[in-house]
């Protein structure tokens, strides 16, 4: 029998950088939803947060800079914590409205998601994500004074922090429930809160986890058949507009491990959707991973559009 669990994972082109712009692109998310919906799949729904995360950092930070004797900035846990809740709002929302026009009624539920991190992970000794405003050297200087890591990109100034990988999701239990209750989950956006455990206490971290190992593991944990990267292209491509250029309808892992050894795949978009897809599916050979345009989830499941990832 068909495994009909699905974990979901938009990617930024479901969002947007100004709330109207948010607005109207999550409705194209709710439509590929309820497709999925229709289909009946059984559905988590996990979610970048970059822009947003960086917006709501970048306002916190401007908050305490205004009342210095009052304020303190905020956490990365915290603004995580907050990305979660309004990009969650919106496409809980929209989720549900859309459903409604169907004439499906169907409770659609986020969860503030905490996800496990090592301490001892080396990306908190080699920081990779850039996040925030644009500085300037003195605010940079200040920035690295306080212990935090700054980078110079096309002369500006960036804080750049840690990207270390999910080891567990405190909240799955609440997640499975949903599911087995036959609801629609959002849940661990962003990659979740990255937390680190000390005794019964859970520290947030100074992180962003990405949020395509995020996907892979909530979909591990939930017993998940399928893993869906929601993206703004049909196929993964490599060689784009170039003569060697191949996209791919399926293929296995141990192909993509020999064009991930050629260099293939940028590190900071299109890797860590295939890494996390090849650890997913090679985990256990009944799975499938899948990367398609956002327009086009449905059909991509039935192998008639996106890549098709198998062990």
């Amino acid at each position: 029998m068909e495994n009909k669990r699905i974990v979901v994972a938009l990617g930024r082109n479901a969002f947007g950088e100004t709330f109207p712009e948010q607005q109207k692109n999550v409705k194209k998310a709710a439509n590929a939803i309820a497709d999925l919906v229709e289909a009946k799949y059984q559905i988590v729904i996990t979610h970048s947060n970059g822009p947003q995360v960086g917006m709501i950092q970048t306002a916190m930070t401007e908050f305490a800079r205004l009342e210095p004797d009052d304020r303190t900035v905020a956490p990365m846990s915290v603004c995580g914590a907050m990305s979660e809740g309004y990009i969650g709002y919106d496409l809980q929302n929209a989720i549900r409205e859309e459903l409604i026009n169907r004439g499906i009624y169907k409770t659609v539920s986020t969860i503030i998601t905490q996800v496990r991190v090592d301490p001892f992970d080396i990306a908190f000794s080699e920081p990779s994500k850039i996040i925030g405003r644009a500085m300037s050297k003195e605010d940079a200087e200040a920035e690295e004074e306080k212990g935090n890591h700054v980078i110079e990109e096309d002369g500006q100034y960036r804080r750049i922090i840690a990207s270390p990988m999910p080891i567990d999701i405190y909240e799955i239990d609440a997640v499975k429930a949903l599911l087995d209750a036959d609801q629609i989950v959002i849940a661990a956006g962003g990659g979740g809160i990255p937390v680190l455990q000390q005794g019964s206490h859970l520290k947030g971290a100074s992180a962003i986890i990405e949020k395509d190992y995020t996907a892979a593991k909530l979909a591990e944990l939930v017993g998940a058949g399928t893993l869906l990267f929601l993206t703004g292209y049909d196929n993964l491509t490599i060689g784009a507009g170039t003569d060697d250029e191949k996209k791919f309808d399926k293929v296995s892992a141990s192909e993509l491990h020999d064009y991930i050894k050629a260099g293939h795949f940028p590190a900071k978009t299109t890797f860590p959707k295939v890494d996390a897809s090849i650890r997913f599916v090679t985990a256990d050979a009944s799975r499938k991973a899948v990367i398609s345009n956002i327009d086009k989830a449905k059909s991509s499941l039935n192998g008639k559009t996106g890549t098709t990832i198998t062990a």
